[in-house]
């Protein structure tokens, strides 16, 4: 994939982290998934589509909610660790499917909500609004989760960020500050905004688990060579045994949930 407003156009493909990423990224906190709960997503018997699903990292930490879930990416390599993940804890009602989150397949008013977690900038927006109000039930929801680490406020971070920017200078997926919420031009027409809800959290990782974190991110396993993500890695290994463990690391989490306006 290549897009022009990230990392200078340069090519990123998550389905070369696929085994880092079904290892390291189910890391979001139960209070995420309480929230979401909390705000209309994943009651029993919805039907919910999760876009950008990755290795289906929030269709499997709900499947007990008595929600129906399809986890659909881009990705093969990512949708098949997904499907790995699924089998090995014998959750069999998660649908799986590799599309486009602006061209899914599905017939119109299929699902009840839609969610779309640590992606939807990867998307051409306007595209995937229609798809997604295109697929939802009349006033369905459309559930928007972005979780950003906070290098402005954490040391361990911010050295992080600075050594991936050695290894690879395109890369733009850092230096988030504090949020702020503005309606966005894609959900004009389409969507009005029902909850806002953004907090702080630390999350606790090993070095071994945050490495592997790092390393599943675009900057570095989805862009990198192997030959570059192995240079990265001999050089970031030293810099973390200098941190004590557990690793808490301050992120913010922010949950936009729009409902859909089609009658």
């Amino acid at each position: 994939m290549k897009l022009n407003y990230i990392d200078s156009g340069a090519e990123f493909d998550f389905g070369r982290t696929s085994g880092d990423y079904a290892r390291f990224r189910d890391i979001y906190p139960a209070s995420m998934y309480e929230n979401l709960i909390r705000f209309g997503i994943g009651h029993a018997g919805q039907r919910i589509l999760d876009l950008g699903s990755g290795t289906a990292i929030l269709p499997l930490n709900m499947a007990d909610t008595g929600a129906r879930f399809v986890a659909a990416d881009i990705s093969e390599n990512q949708i098949a660790l997904g499907r790995q993940l699924a089998a090995e804890r014998g959750i069999d009602s998660i649908e799986f499917r590799v599309c486009p989150a602006e061209d899914t397949g599905y017939a119109d008013n299929s699902f009840d909500a839609v969610t779309a977690v640590q992606c939807f900038p990867y998307f051409d927006a306007e595209k995937a609004a229609d798809e997604i109000r295109r697929v939802l039930k009349p006033r369905g929801l459309f559930c928007k989760i972005i979780m950003d680490w906070k290098p402005f406020e954490d040391a361990v971070i911010a050295e992080m960020e600075a050594l991936v920017k050695k290894h690879n200078p395109a890369w733009n997926g850092c230096g988030f500050d504090r949020y702020r919420y503005s309606f966005p031009a894609w959900a004009e027409d389409r969507f009005e905004i029902e909850t806002i809800h953004s907090y702080n959290a630390v999350i606790e990782f090993t070095r071994e688990s945050w490495l592997g974190r790092v390393k599943s991110c675009r900057g570095v396993g989805a862009s990198l060579s192997a030959e570059k993500v192995a240079a990265f890695e001999r050089e970031y290994r030293p810099m973390l045994e200098r941190h004590d463990e557990p690793l808490m690391l301050k992120h913010q989490i922010h949950i936009e949930i729009y409902r859909s306006t089609k009658e």
